[in-house]
């Protein structure tokens, strides 16, 4: 049997569902509390990252019942997941969150909602909310936070608005429900080094991230990020580095966290720039080859926990 590289989503959405399962992304009338009170992340563009959602105007349930009808004539879907994708998903009044929150109802097929947020965004009546409704429906429930470094100071160059402290304090909240929490990181910040890369593994690792959504560093137009990077300001590190801190993350990260993906998806027309002018599926194919060639895997590094050091005094 051939060695498993790294435990994939695809694989783990089968096993779970025992069904093929797809993604049906909503994008809701709201904006992020960052955008509010000044430019936002440096790298979000105007339309956040629903690239390909529907307009917000569209009511939820008629978002999900369009894009699944979609997807099942096109990828023979069996079940779905319904992703609030775009901007800060718990940024609404509490009964106005519900309200969308309840509309999933109207789908069929839909086994879970996966809720895409920022963690100083996640109030405990909210996360409570969530688990009585997934307890009356038996529809699960993902938390998905965007913490993209683990460098507190690499999160002020980017005007991300929140510290370490707050990703810390939202997981551990969410841990008090049968939630996943999926955990959102970019692995070529201008700012970050290999060892802030290392050190976002081991972090999402001990704090018990169920699942990592891996983004390599893309420009959208029109962005501070953009602006920031034809003038010079920074530079972006070669795809041979990148492939060097992707491979590292991997090892050093808990076997049992899933994995999403590798590299961002972003329609050309809308970026300045995007992993190296490739198409990410050959570059995932890249890094798969480079593991392969290197006899590497996920995991295989996970030997930092536990008194690790203490390993000295059990030697046989």
């Amino acid at each position: 049997m051939e060695q498993q590289l790294y435990r994939s989503y695809s694989r783990f959405l089968k096993e779970k569902y025992h069904a093929k399962v797809y993604k049906l992304p909503v994008n809701l009338p709201g904006t992020c509390p960052n955008r509010e009170d000044g430019p936002g992340c440096t790298f979000c563009s105007e339309k956040g990252t629903g690239f390909e959602a529907m307009e917000r105007e569209v009511p939820v349930a008629t978002q999900l019942i369009r894009t699944k009808d979609y997807i099942q004539k096109r990828y023979h879907a069996e079940k779905f997941i319904a992703y609030f994708q775009n901007y800060t998903n718990t940024y609404f009044p509490f009964e106005t969150f519900c309200s969308y929150i309840r509309e999933v109802e109207q789908v069929k097929d839909v086994v879970e909602v996966s809720i895409s947020t920022r963690p100083d965004c996640l109030g405990s009546r909210y996360l409570a909310f969530l688990h009585e409704w997934m307890q009356k429906t038996g529809i699960c429930i993902t938390i998905e936070l965007g913490l993209q470094t683990a460098n507190y100071h690499t999160l002020l160059k980017v005007n991300r608005g929140h510290s370490l402290a707050e990703y810390v304090d939202a997981v551990q909240r969410i841990r008090q429900y049968p939630f996943d929490i999926c955990t959102h990181v970019i692995l070529n910040l201008p700012w970050d080094d290999r060892t802030d890369v290392a050190e976002t593994a081991k972090l999402l690792s001990v704090l018990g991230s169920n699942i990592v959504k891996i983004h390599s560093l893309y420009l959208a137009k029109g962005t501070v990020f953009a602006k920031q990077y034809e003038r010079g300001e920074f530079q972006i590190c070669t795809l041979e580095e990148y492939m060097e801190r992707l491979i590292l993350f991997l090892r050093l990260l808990d076997p049992e966290i899933v994995v999403e993906r590798f590299f961002s998806r972003i329609p050309k027309e809308d970026a300045v720039f995007c992993n190296w002018g490739a198409s990410w599926w050959k570059l995932k194919e890249l890094v798969e080859k480079e593991m392969r060639s290197r006899g590497v895997c996920q995991g295989d590094m996970y030997a930092y926990r536990d008194g690790a050091k203490l390993g000295k005094w059990n030697k046989p």
